[in-house]
Parts: C-alpha cells; structure tokens; sequence
C-alpha cells in the first residue's frame, strides 16, 4: 500500500513517518527494516505498535526494538487495519513462513557457558512471544533427557527449538529415531539457539564470519553479516526461517556404547545411531573429546589441544573403505557444483515429504543399502571449515582424509583453517560418496561422532538423502568459501 501512516513517540514534536515496499519498512529518521526483520505489526485503539529484530549499530548484534506511538487523527480505523494487515502479510506470507508457530523449546541448562536459561528467558522468549509463536518449554535435567523427550513428542510442532549445543541435537535426532512415527518426527524442523561450546549447526545455518566482503548478496539483505553466534538472529531465524531438508547418516558399529545413555537400535549385525554432522578420528577427535577435561576454559579448549596435537604430531592410522560417486574427487568440480546450487533449493512451510517406499514407512526408518558384514554440513566448529562444498541434501558423504605432512604444513592450514582453505591443500583428499567405512590401525584413539565420544572401533556410515529437517533464512548452508587463487575458474 502507498499510504503513509504518522504517528508521535512519546512527546516528540516531530511526527514520524511509516511507509513500507518491497524492499522493507522505511522510517522517517532514515530507517530501513528489512521486511524479514520485521516479526509484529498491530494497534490498540489509537497506538500504534511495530517490532522488528534488527541491529542498533551496523556490526553490531541483533535485537529486539519495539517502535510505538499514538497515530494521528486523519487515517481511519478501517484504512490502519488494512495497512496492517498487508505489512504483516508481506512480512510472513510473502517470504512464505507461517504466523504464530507452534514450538517445542528444548533448553540444556548445563551446556556451553551454562547460560541457556538466561539467554532464552532475557533474549530469545521476548523475541518469540513477540512473534505470537506458541510456546512449550521444557528443561532438561540429565543426559539423555532430551532423546526422552522427542522419542515421544507430539507431532504437531511447527518447528523444534535447540536452546543448547551440537550434542543435544544429536539426542533429539536419535529420539526422533525411536519414534513410533519416526519418518514424520524427523519433518519436524530444528532451530538452533547457540548457548553451546561448537554450535556448528547454527554457524552452518546463520553462517560464521563477520567481515562483510566475505558475504553473499542474499546474506547482505537479509541480515547485514553472519550471525552463527547471534541468539537474536537465531531467534529470528525460529520466528521466518523456511525449512530445509538436510541429509543425515546412519552410523553403524558392532557394539556402541554413547555417554549420555541413548539406546541405539539394534539391527543384524550391530548397532545404528543417527548423526547429523560428522564424523571425525585423528587431530580433529583429539581436539573435540580429547579436551573435554578442558570444558571449564571455554574455547580456548582447542588452541590447547591444537598446540598439544603439533607437539605430540601422531599420525591415525586407518583403512578407509567408500563408494564414492563418480568423478566427485575433482576439487574444482564439487566448488561449482556447490556454488551452482546455492539458493536453489529453498522451501517454505508447505515443502513436499520425501516419497516412501515399499520399504519404508512413517514406523520405521529407512532401511540401511551397505551390509555392514561387507567390505555433512561445512562447518564443524567455530575454527574449522572442514567440509565447504557440502550440500544440505545431495545425499552424499563428504570425506576429508589427511596424508601425513609436516608440522609446518599444518600449522599454516589450520592457520586459514575458519575459512575452508584446507580444502585446497594437495595432501588433503576429499570425496563425495554414498557410504563409507573406517577401521583404525592403532589400538586406541578418539573417536567423536557430532562431538559425542564413541567407541574406538570399525565403523560405517551411509547417507538418507534429505530425511531431517531444519529452519534456515538461506536455504542453503550459509559458510562462505572462495575458490583458491590460481585454480579453474
């Protein structure tokens, strides 16, 4: 609508002026508010009430702001409501979200810094009431609680609301799996609230870098910068993100025995956990689980376990069997690939199921395609883009296996490690494959699966091509990564 509402805050002389477009809401002191940003519009009477979660300074972080003032006379009652109800229309159904979600908040008091609560009650829930979102909090009160909790959840959730890090994920996901209805359970979209140590799926989704030159176009309109760490901008992201499927892997073992007592499920010949995002042996395990004595430093833990790792500088012997796809070893290949597909694929509220089978139903998942008697999203923490040209839901497994190198070598890798560039570093390999299978050489070592501590022991995954679900502003993983200098254009 061209209407031009006024209005005076508080007992400013000067009217202020609202007017909104395509491009977003335009304030008279030289406001613009990005119609994502912009989560409640309504009036009491003559008051006149907009909320909008957007930045107070240019790189500062996100928050919640409330404008609110008493409309002048000359507008009537039936005109502001059509007003209104046209921004509000733009500002959900037009990007294609849904108002007032229904969620289920799943909040660790104990994870990362032990701030869960506080973030959710001071930041997030304003953030979401605002939204009119429906809210059904629970607290977790010991490992395993939140397996619990989505083994039996009702399936009625708009979206499932993380207020913790990667490890509570991984529990809702294996609840998920032990669902009578597990098909459907995994439909149900994650939204990451970062209060963790890693939260690698937030940085996945609302990317990880703050310097401006290193964004997209799309990343630019909607938020100004990446905002991994952002829980304003995650709550945002709970309030307007679209869903996006995302593949997940099933990971099978003889016998694994997982610390925080989910019970994996059985199948003929071993066990079957569900993992999200990696999985890791070697330097990367030893930073991850071997440092966990470590907790109480923060981040830090890892330039600890960094510097020990260079000084110990063990190899990790293993025989690493794939299927890989064909020709999904050329480099320069999967880098246009990945940046062909690109915010190609982003859904909203109504986006299709994936197809069952004969073989599947909503009461079982998928079955596994590689006996386990024969012989994913890029980021993986804060500091380490290990997977860059991973694809939310190409239904493949990226590998990355490092060939013993010098010291030197890795130290200057890990050094541009934030960014990916180990991608192109001759000694690294990295595959595209359907499945996948490990089994170390040496007698012990660490092993971390989506940063949970498993069994040292012969493994394999294969890959159930866009089975989960989470809520994303890109449609895509948001870590930027630029091509090498020098390689194919």
């Amino acid at each position: 609508m061209s209407l031009r509402v006024q209005f005076r805050v508080g007992t400013a002389q000067k009217l202020t002026t609202l007017s909104y477009n395509d491009a977003g809401l335009t304030v008279s002191d030289g406001r613009l508010i990005p119609i994502r940003q912009v989560i409640a519009v309504r009036r009491d009477g003559r008051t006149l009430h907009v909320s909008y979660v957007g930045r107070n300074k240019k790189k500062g972080p996100m928050s919640l702001t409330h404008i609110v003032g008493t409309l002048e006379a000359e507008a009537e009652d039936a005109v502001l409501d059509a007003w209104i109800e046209t921004l509000m229309h733009m500002a959900y159904q037009g990007i294609g979200a849904k108002r007032g979600r229904r969620l289920k908040v799943i909040i660790n008091p104990y994870g990362g810094t032990k701030k869960g609560v506080a973030i959710f009650n001071k930041t997030v829930e304003p953030i979401l009431r605002t939204a009119q979102c429906t809210l059904d909090v629970i607290h977790t009160t010991r490992g395993g609680h939140a397996y619990e909790i989505a083994k039996s959840t009702s399936l009625d959730y708009d979206a499932m609301v993380i207020v913790s890090g990667d490890g509570l994920i991984h529990e809702v996901l294996n609840g998920f799996a032990h669902h009578e209805q597990p098909i459907k359970a995994f439909r149900i979209p994650l939204a990451p609230i970062p209060t963790g140590t890693g939260n690698a799926l937030s940085l996945n989704l609302l990317g990880m870098d703050e310097r401006p030159f290193l964004q997209t176009k799309m990343q630019k309109e909607l938020t100004g910068m990446q905002d991994g760490f952002d829980v304003s901008a995650a709550a945002l992201n709970v309030v307007k993100g679209l869903p996006m499927n995302v593949d997940l892997f099933s990971l099978t073992q003889v016998c694994i025995i997982i610390s925080f007592h989910v019970k994996p499920m059985d199948f003929k010949g071993g066990k079957r956990t569900i993992s999200f995002m990696s999985q890791g042996m070697g330097l990367i395990a030893d930073l991850d689980i071997g440092t966990e004595h470590l907790r109480w430093m923060g981040e830090i833990r890892f330039t600890v376990g960094l510097v020990k790792g260079l000084i110990q500088f063990k190899p990790c012997p293993v025989q690493l069997s794939y299927r890989a796809v064909d020709s999904e070893t050329d480099k320069d290949k999967m880098y246009d690939m990945m940046q062909k597909r690109r915010g190609n694929d982003k859904k909203g509220d109504d986006a299709v199921l994936p197809q069952t089978s004969a073989e599947t139903d909503d009461t079982s998942l998928p079955p596994l395609k590689y006996s386990f008697d024969r012989q994913k999203g890029a980021i993986c923490s804060r500091d380490y883009m290990a997977f860059p040209v991973s694809l939310a839901d190409d239904g493949l497994i990226d590998i990355v296996a490092h060939r013993v190198s010098s010291r030197a070598n890795l130290l200057a890798g890990f050094g541009e490690a934030p960014k990916g560039v180990m991608y192109w570093d001759p000694s690294q390999s990295y595959i595209k494959a359907h499945a996948y299978r490990v089994k170390p050489l040496a007698p012990k070592g660490n092993f971390a699966v989506d940063g949970e501590i498993f069994p040292f022991e012969e493994f394999q995954v294969e890959t159930h091509q866009g089975l989960g679900s989470v809520l994303s502003p890109y449609g895509y993983y948001a870590a930027e990564f630029a091509r090498k200098s020098g390689s194919k254009a």
